[in-house]
C-alpha cells in the first residue's frame, strides 16, 4: 500500500509464534479511534476473531470481507473504518483487490448516515 501513496503503520506480529489477536486488534483500533490512522486492516486465520475484537470499540465499524463487492459496500453504506480479512479464507491476490477497493471507496452518506447514527448515537460522527 505504500506504493499506492498510503502511509502504513504495522501493529502486527513479526513471527510464526502463536499470539493473542485481541492485542493487535485493540492496538489498530486505538490508532483509528484516536485519529492517528484513517483506516485499519486486521488479519487472522478467518478474520472472525479480529472483527469481533475490533467491534468492541464503539468508534470502530469493522467489516469482515471476503470479496470486492462487500468491500465496496461496507465503505459506501456502513462507513467501515477497519477491514478484517481471513488469511486461511482469502487468497493473497483477492485480499489485495479487497484492500484497494476498501481504501478507494467513499462513504455515500444520505440515508446511510441515519442508520449509522442508530448504532452508537453518542459516538457516531
Amino acid at each position: 500500500m505504500i506504493e499506492a501513496g498510503h502511509q502504513v503503520a504495522d501493529y502486527g506480529t513479526d513471527g510464526p509464534d502463536s499470539v493473542d489477536y485481541p492485542d493487535f486488534a485493540h492496538a489498530v483500533c486505538a490508532a483509528v479511534a484516536g485519529k492517528n490512522a484513517d483506516f485499519g486492516v486486521l488479519v487472522c486465520g478467518t478474520g472472525i476473531g479480529m472483527s469481533i475484537a475490533a467491534n468492541r470499540n464503539p468508534l470502530i465499524r469493522c467489516a469482515l470481507v471476503h470479496d470486492v463487492t462487500t468491500a465496496r459496500l461496507t465503505r459506501a453504506h456502513n462507513d467501515a473504518n477497519v477491514l478484517a480479512l481471513g488469511a486461511r479464507i482469502t487468497g493473497e491476490e483477492v485480499a489485495m483487490d479487497i484492500l484497494h477497493t476498501f481504501l478507494a471507496t467513499e462513504f455515500e452518506g444520505g440515508r446511510h448516515e441515519r442508520r449509522l447514527a442508530k448504532l452508537n448515537p453518542e459516538t457516531t460522527p
